[in-house]
């Protein structure tokens, strides 16, 4: 009975805080928008109980699905989600990998502290730590009077507002969830793998790739999806940072529920971003699976 409550207590969480809301927010996307309040009109109803039901499958349609792809809006927007992504994890990943490993080189006695100053952003509050950077990288910030103190440049460089910022802050929020499942690989890597590759005759630019990175690839890939996948529906950072410019499916998904007041639309919006986000959730996953059954053996 006591393993069956603690397999029972993690799967109530889910089917309370996941599964219900998804089906509230399918139940919605399926109605037909209103000027009510609430702005739609359900389609289902659950006090009729299975009469209403079958009235509800005979009457179902996929209307505002079928809006999103006739409105190149939203499917832009999800290209856009993307690449702003993919492309953030990569940069994300080119700063966090040589902090880890200098984290993992570093003496034992100095870890600690190091680890310490990678957690430390996350004892201020994000938002205040996002709107730090309008400060930094407006054209008036400290960035721009730096640059022109220093003699680099003659005006003010238009950063704040652009796509350029908003890969600033997704990397400056996202870093520590890179760096840490990086380190935690590197720390456990034994050092006289590298000694004896160089005996062998590997000069340490090759040791460093045939492997210290295959050593790493399980923190990459841990890092790559905690990065990847928050990022794709964000929404601060790029309204904040990238200004109107900037068209990502978190903004859209704003956008329709509070001022175009489009329930409907907006769930469908909410639901295709969450079927997109099912698939590098399942990967990331089966790495974890897999990385826990190599650590069993």
């Amino acid at each position: 009975m006591g393993r069956r409550f603690v397999i029972l207590v993690p799967y109530l969480w889910l089917l309370a805080l996941f599964l219900v809301p998804f089906l509230i927010v399918l139940k919605i996307s399926l109605s037909d928008p209103e000027i009510s309040i609430p702005p739609y009109t359900p389609t289902l109803d659950w006090r009729e109980g299975w009469a209403g039901f079958t009235d509800f499958l005979s009457q179902l349609d996929f209307e505002n699905f079928v809006f999103l792809t006739e409105d190149d809006l939203y499917w832009k927007a999800y290209l856009s989600s993307l690449q702003i992504a993919a492309t953030s994890t990569i940069l994300t990943l080119l700063v966090g990998f040589p902090i880890a490993y200098g984290m993992a080189k570093a003496a034992p006695e100095w870890r600690p502290t190091l680890l310490m100053l990678v957690i430390l952003p996350f004892w201020t509050s994000f938002l205040i730590r996002v709107y730090s950077w309008i400060g930094i990288l407006a054209n008036e910030g400290y960035l721009n009077q730096l640059l022109i103190s220093m003699g680099l440049i003659d005006s003010p460089l238009m950063i704040l507002n652009t796509q350029t910022a908003v890969y600033i802050g997704i990397v400056y929020t996202y870093l520590p969830f890179m760096v840490l499942p990086i380190y935690s690989s590197l720390e456990k890597m034994d050092d006289s793998l590298l000694e004896a590759a160089e005996d062998l005759g590997c000069s340490r630019t090759s040791a460093f790739w045939l492997i210290t990175v295959p050593l790493a690839k399980t923190g990459i890939i841990a890092g790559c999806f905690l990065v990847f996948i928050p990022t794709l529906g964000e929404f601060v950072i790029p309204s904040l940072l990238g200004g109107s410019e900037t068209l990502m499916i978190g903004k859209v998904l704003w956008e329709e529920f509070f001022n175009n007041r489009d329930w409907p639309v907006a769930s469908a919006v909410a639901v295709i971003l969450l079927l997109i986000l099912i698939i590098p959730i399942i990967l990331f996953q089966r790495n974890e699976q897999k990385q826990r059954e190599e650590e069993g053996l």
